[in-house]
């Protein structure tokens, strides 16, 4: 019996007859294919690009900034504090009035700020000042308070601070001439530790104060982790040590006020890896650009 045969259309023959297995290769066989490789997709251009990048691209300078930005890290103010005066008018590109703080720049050439020329930025800056009690951490107060500007040393340049100290609060207070690294420095995700010490009168154990470890919610306000340690007792006094990386409004206050404790003086004796130490009280150090440098470098970027 013949075997069945397999159906299906019969092959054509090509010029010459039906095709023959070669005798090299297996019956079958075909060449292998090539693996198919897609092309990468050029990167996106913007099909719109602002015209201060396309300049800068052409004459190849730096990446345009917001001019808000240039005048905070020129250490004019923080760029909260340029944008109010780009609103008034006071800020000049070319001697016309700059409508919005976020013209981009490539440099301050040809800015001016109520009137006088803004020169380039030079490298950052870092003071240590022991903020005595009794003065605001501000620039001018409506009410005529004395603040922090009216016990800097007169040679010290313009500088802006890092952070708030409450009136009553004492010791180090960082302040800086480039308002960028100010605003990096206060942004919670940026994480960097400040340790207090404080004197509160009422009666609380250490137990209570490491439960602060896992945080804590204070009339809908959420607080992160608090490191506090019962330092010694004097009568129904208390000298607590306090590490937080927050620095929410009047935090280190509120949670011993919380806690039923009555703080009677707060010291701020560290921030990140800079140290109250000796320095008097009034008094200003400046931090050496290498370790300024060094400690820029640590910071985490966050994300924006």
């Amino acid at each position: 019996m013949e075997p069945p045969k397999k159906s299906g259309p019969p092959r054509r023959a090509g010029p010459g007859g039906p095709r023959r297995p070669s005798q090299d290769k297996p019956a079958g066989t075909r060449p292998a294919r090539p693996p198919f490789r897609k092309a990468k997709p050029a990167p996106a251009k913007p099909a719109n690009p602002h015209p201060a990048r396309t300049a800068a691209a052409a004459s190849g300078k730096n990446e345009p900034q917001r001019i808000a930005k240039l005048l905070a890290r020129a250490g004019i103010a923080s760029r909260r504090e340029v944008e109010r005066m780009i609103e008034e008018g006071r800020v000049t590109l070319d001697g016309e009035a700059v409508s919005t703080p976020a013209t981009l720049l490539t440099s301050l050439n040809g800015v001016a700020v109520d009137g006088t020329p803004v020169a380039q930025p030079a490298p950052a800056r870092l003071f240590l000042f022991h903020k005595p009690s009794g003065y605001l951490t501000t620039e001018r107060d409506p009410r005529g308070r004395p603040t922090i500007y009216d016990r800097l040393p007169a040679d010290l340049p313009r500088v802006m601070p890092i952070g708030r100290l409450d009136m009553t609060t004492e010791g180090l207070l960082l302040l800086t001439t480039d308002g960028e690294f100010k605003r990096q420095m206060e942004l919670p995700a940026t994480g960097v530790p400040r340790t207090y010490r404080a004197r509160a009168f009422g009666d609380i154990s250490q137990a209570q104060l490491e439960d602060l470890f896992e945080g804590i919610e204070i009339d809908g306000i959420r607080y992160g982790q608090i490191e506090a340690n019962l330092e010694r007792r004097t009568g129904r006094n208390q000298w607590i040590e306090m590490t937080l990386t927050e620095g929410k409004n009047r935090e280190v206050r509120r949670v011993l006020e919380h806690l039923g404790l009555q703080v009677n003086r707060l010291i701020r004796t560290s921030y990140g890896p800079f140290h109250l130490g000796e320095l008097a009280s009034g008094a200003v150090e400046e931090v050496r650009q290498h370790d300024l440098i060094v400690f820029r470098k640590s910071l985490k970027t966050p994300k924006s």
